[in-house]
């Protein structure tokens, strides 16, 4: 099978590989002017707590470099400006223009200028050198990834000896019960919001059905271990609706 004929998923959809990127491209440009509006309604502005949690674990402090990959809208990025202060460095990502401009237009409209810089990124090809960063995240992100193993490997080629990444993304409810609840508003509720505030059905469905996609927790705990990475632990959160992944490399 030549490269043109693999086949990857797109929510539910089976495409070629090379048109992923090209798909999810258009879902988020058509959902960046609406994105942080509908996650505080998704989530009923839990996320905030997620993000919190996952900056609070990422041990970056004063001085640091760190690799926000799929940034969005910036508001990790924002806080890890405010961390790792005027001595430190963020390089604001992702390979989305329109999301791009939301995560700038964020930090600049709250005055964070001097220790961040911005790039359209591509996760799997990262133009960065071996050994650079204190910390990667990415958050939300990596469900959209085509080729998940190549940015997991790029993530670890591209932090310092002792440096971690991190990994916010949604996961797979570990009760039973719940899950099914989570099911029904996700495949009910979800779609409907982005129908009322974005006048955007499609996007959202794509969004439940990118979450199912994803690797649970601990496949993911393995792929991560796969690429190289020691230390690899998770932490679910709100039932396991989302999961943060950690590894060291060393």
């Amino acid at each position: 099978m030549t490269e043109s004929q693999n086949k990857t998923h797109f929510g539910f959809q089976e495409v070629d590989e090379q048109a992923k990127q090209g798909l999810v491209g258009n879902v988020f440009r058509a959902v960046a002017d609406n994105y942080d509006v509908m996650n505080d309604a998704m989530s009923m502005g839990v996320h905030r707590a997620w993000k919190w949690f996952a900056v609070a674990q990422s041990g970056v402090s004063a001085g640091d470099s760190v690799l926000d990959l799929a940034a969005g809208s910036g508001d990790l990025s924002l806080k890890f400006a405010n961390k790792v202060g005027p001595d430190g460095m963020v390089i604001v990502t992702d390979i989305n223009a329109a999301m791009l401009a939301q995560g700038r237009k964020r930090l600049t409209d709250a005055g964070i200028a001097g220790n961040v810089d911005y790039c359209l990124v591509n996760a799997e090809k990262l133009p960065f050198e071996d050994n650079q960063f204190d910390c990667i995240s990415i958050s939300f992100g990596l469900r959209n990834v085509t080729h998940k193993d190549q940015a997991l490997a790029e993530m670890r080629r591209c932090l310092k000896p002792g440096g971690r990444a991190i990994i916010l993304e949604f996961s797979q409810p570990t009760n039973s019960t719940f899950r099914k609840f989570y099911d029904a508003y996700s495949f009910n509720v979800i779609p409907k919001l982005g129908e009322l505030i974005s006048d955007d059905r499609d996007s959202y469905q794509y969004l439940v059905e990118s979450i199912r996609q994803h690797p649970p927790q601990e496949e993911l705990k393995q792929m991560m271990l796969d690429a190289g990475f020691d230390r690899v632990r998770y932490h679910n959160l709100t039932g396991g609706i989302v999961a943060l992944h950690m590894g060291y490399k060393y």
